[in-house]
Parts: C-alpha cells; structure tokens; sequence
C-alpha cells in the first residue's frame, strides 16, 4: 500500500484530498484495462476520453468553461499528476499533455479562444498538444526558427518545423510558438493556436522512444491561420511559454514523484518477501539502507513540489525559482529511486514486462523534458544571484 500521509500536510485542503481519492479511485478500476502498450495512439486516447468522462480533465480547465476552480489549482495538477504516474505512465502522459495543451489558451487565450477550446478539452472530446521545440532550438527558446509572416490584415502563414512534441500525430489542436519579429530573440516570438486539419500541416516523424508515446515532428508550410488564433499579444510568445511551463514544471516533478512511490512500493513488497539466507532480504542493513535513501529522496521531492504547487496557488506571479526545484529535484531523485529498486530485485529488475523495468524506461525522459536539468541549475543559479544581489542593494541603501 502506498503511504499517503503526505495529503495531511498544509499544503493541502478537503478540497485537495478529495480530489486525490477520485483520481485514486479512477487508476485503480480503469486505467489497466484502457492501456495496451502496442497501441500507444490508441491508448491515449482511449485514456483522454476516459479522464474526461470521469470528470477528471475538469482540473485542467478553468471553471469559466467547465473546471473545478476560478483558475488552475497547482496542486490538484500535482496530484493527479503523481498519482496516475504511480498506476501507469501512459495515463499521467494523457492528463498531462491536456493541461499543457491548453495551459496557454486558459492563461492567455481571448474568451472567444477559451470557449472555443477549453470545454471540449475538459470533457475528453480533443486532445490538445504543445509545439515549443525545433530541431535546433530544444532548451534555447530564443532560438526558435520557425516563423509567423502576415498574410494580409487578419492572418498569418506559420512555416517552419517542430519536434519532440507530445501528442503528436493525435493532437486535434497544437499551441505553436513562431518567430514574428517584434524584436531580437526572445522578444520576437508570438503564440497561435493551430488545428490539427488546417491546409499545410503536416506529421513528418512519427517518434520512438524507450518509453512510448504520442511524439512527432510536425512540418508548417505556409499554414494559414487567423490573427484571432493568437494568444496574448504580438511579440509574447515567450512570456506565454514561460508562464505555462511555471505551472506544468512543477507536475513534471510531481509525475516523477509516482514513478518513485511506486518504486519504492514494489522494493518493500518485494524485500520483505523474499528470502535469502533464511531471511526476508530486508532484514539485511544495506538493504535497509538503501529503502531509507529511497524514502529520503521520495519525502524531499514531495516537499519541493507540493511547495512549489502551493506557492503558485496562493498567488504568486511567478514561481520560477521554486519550479525549478522541484523539477530539477523530484526527477533526478526519482531516477536514483527506480535505479535502486532495479538494484534490489536483481534479475528481475531488468526482465521485460515488470513494474520496476517498465518504471526505469518511464523515468528517464522526465530528466530531459520541459527543460532538461542542466537548464534547472542555469535558471536557480541566475535566480539566486540576482536575489542576492538585490538583498546586497537593500542592506547598502539601509547604511
């Protein structure tokens, strides 16, 4: 059984707990019969419609157009995050990728965007996905190659080409990030919504990885698409991407925190159970010590993230330092956790077709993605800094 004392933390309200034991309760009676991990497209979907019947999806829309709350709740994202990444990776996969799909669209959107997208996302119907990186523009958004020219008054023609995105293939709408010219680098780039049918787009790449899902490279040549599709204002493309992976950072966190519970749930079961020389493999001091790492890193990531999520929640404008964290933390402490509940299974730690191998493919894109952790370091150590040095003017302007 997978310790949950963490939902008494003050993170968390009745709200949140009850949130918590539906999506529990939706793992644990749907999720194994929707998945069959040689139909990842098919599963997904079947996985999103399911979600979505369920009622699940409402937390990843506002309540405007069918959600849960006002705005984005950090921590139900987390939670159900972590607790369908414990089940099963396709199904965190599925919820995610419908909250980063239209993140930017609930931030961003016009209300005429927002009605058009957000409800029907909310009920399952589409899925939604997020086109950032290029073949040479992955961490370095400024980058960006792919580009945005007016075509008239009230649209423009997105060329260009994107990668690593998630969902794609089986998107019926992409959030794309295009180079518009307002000014140099980052300054310069703008958000569209484009529909997955619209004339010139096109699927290039289909993607395989070690653990398989929905990825493509997507192919724009010259798609026409209306100015009204823009989200947030010429030349804020990177404050639009910026602010949506404030929010979904900290669930990337929160998915790696899963794939560690279950890690450390199948090492308990399985070291308590088996024996060796006449005794429960636990009984062995480094067999203790390893569980208590496990244990340590599992607590320590959970922190991180739940503050993260509850900082955001409570208001602050930006979390980026605390994502960042909780990113950089939960996912390589999570890669320690499964590693080490491979080591304690021996043999069949590494045989296909076992939890623990399944969870070792699962955890390692989650270092990479949505900002690898090498960018993690870059952006807490500019953050503390430049925090530094503000508290050094402070303390000189106070003498």
């Amino acid at each position: 059984m997978t310790d949950t004392s963490f939902l008494d933390w003050p993170f968390f309200d009745d709200g949140h707990r009850a949130f918590a034991a539906e999506v529990e309760a939706f793992a644990a009676r749907e999720v194994a019969d929707l998945v069959d991990h040689h139909d990842v497209d098919g599963s997904c979907r079947r996985l999103v419609a399911a979600l979505g019947r369920a009622g699940l999806l409402r937390a990843v829309v506002p309540e405007a157009h069918g959600g849960l709350s006002d705005r984005l709740d950090v921590r139900r994202l987390c939670i159900a995050r972590e607790t369908l990444a414990r089940h099963q990776g396709l199904a965190d996969f599925a919820f995610a990728m419908q909250g980063l799909g239209t993140g930017s669209i609930s931030l961003y959107g016009t209300p005429e965007i927002q009605t058009r997208y957000l409800p029907p996302v909310g009920r399952g119907e589409r899925i939604a996905a997020f086109a950032l990186s290029e073949p040479e523009a992955g961490s370095d958004v400024a980058a960006l190659a792919t580009v945005a020219e007016p075509d008239g008054s009230d649209h423009v023609r997105i060329t260009g080409e994107k990668t690593w995105i998630s969902n794609g293939g089986i998107a019926d709408h992409y959030v794309v990030f295009a180079r518009t010219g307002e000014a140099p680098g980052a300054r310069g780039l703008s958000a569209f919504v484009v529909d997955a049918d619209a004339p010139g787009f096109s699927i290039r790449e289909r993607i395989d990885t070690t653990a398989p899902h929905p990825l493509a490279t997507l192919g724009f040549d010259g798609v026409r698409v209306p100015v009204a599709a823009r989200l947030g204002k010429p030349g804020e493309g990177f404050k639009v991407a910026m602010a949506t992976l404030d929010i979904f950072r900290s669930t990337v966190g929160a998915a790696a925190l899963g794939f560690a519970r279950r890690a450390l749930d199948e090492s308990l079961a399985h070291t308590t159970r088996r024996q060796l020389f006449g005794a429960p493999l636990a009984d062995l001091q480094m067999t203790q010590g390893a569980l208590a790492d496990m244990v340590a890193d599992v607590d320590a990531a959970a922190l991180l993230v739940y503050r993260a999520a509850w900082t955001k929640d409570a208001g602050a404008a930006r979390v980026t330092r605390e994502a960042a964290l909780a990113k950089m933390v939960a996912t390589e402490n999570a890669q320690k956790v499964v590693d080490r509940a491979v080591q304690l299974h021996g043999g069949h730690g590494v045989r296909v077709g076992t939890k623990v191998e399944e969870l070792y493919r699962d955890v390692r894109a989650l270092r990479i993605y949505e900002g690898a952790t090498e960018i993690q370091k870059v952006v807490i150590a500019r953050q503390a800094i430049a925090d530094h040095a503000a508290r050094t003017q402070t303390a000189q302007a106070a003498e």
